[in-house]
């Protein structure tokens, strides 16, 4: 299977950081966080990851290379401007072929990635558009975005929602249809959500989204902590 990791943001809330680097290039416990999201990766055997670069970008191929320090292949999808998640996935899905992938957020940290074997399957079966990850609501993000339904399928209900990870696995023809260009992907879930075309999990591992000073300080003290 082939991974996609989105790393074209601006970082605004990231800065002075984030003027002279790609935000998933920024420096967490001595290592740039994008590099935890390849460790993670290649011991999940995954051997061809797409990154998408818009801001900065070419200090992530500078940086990370053609990816063999991790007995892997990275392919580099450049953006003029950034094109939002599902513009951005759309752009790539060139190199990320026909089959079923997983996409994850340059800007987060988890300890370490589910077991995707059951998602891979649901999707590549055609029984899902998408295979999300929802992790407990953070003190950033207390209303959540999406509940989890008796059956798995993901619901828009009020009650019970948990925040989505910024992991997933995806089939390609959800994007298949949409236009070029700069395209948001919370309106494309939540369509297919209404037709109950995508499932999802409760990941209850430690999970950061790396978007602000103070969250990425945590962080470092955390893995500091741990080293």
């Amino acid at each position: 299977m082939k991974a996609m990791i989105l790393a074209a943001g601006r970082g605004e809330r990231l800065r002075p950081l984030t003027d002279s680097l790609p935000k998933p290039l920024v420096s967490v416990a001595d290592k740039p966080l994008i590099e935890y999201h390849l460790e993670k990766l290649a011991l999940l055997g995954v051997a061809e990851v797409v990154i998408n670069q818009a801001w900065l970008g070419h200090k992530l191929p500078q940086m990370l290379g053609d990816g063999s320090r991790w007995g892997m292949n990275i392919s580099y999808s450049e953006e003029t401007t950034a094109l939002e998640t599902a513009g951005g996935i759309k752009q790539a899905l060139p190199m990320l072929g026909n089959e079923p992938f997983l996409v994850i957020n340059g800007d987060i940290f988890i300890d370490y990635l589910p077991d995707i074997a059951l998602a891979y399957h649901s999707v590549k079966q055609g029984e899902a558009d998408a295979f999300l990850w929802l992790v407990d609501n953070p003190q950033h993000h207390p209303q959540g975005d999406f509940a989890i339904g008796a059956q798995g399928q993901l619901t828009l209900c009020n009650e019970s929602r948990l925040t989505f990870a910024g992991l997933g696995v995806y089939h390609p023809q959800l994007f298949s249809d949409l236009p070029n260009g700069k395209q948001a992907l919370g309106p494309l879930l939540k369509q297919s959500i209404n037709q109950q075309r995508i499932y999802g999990e409760h990941f209850k591992a430690y999970w950061c989204d790396v978007g602000t000073l103070e969250r990425l300080e945590q962080l470092q003290n955390r893995l500091r902590a741990q080293a």
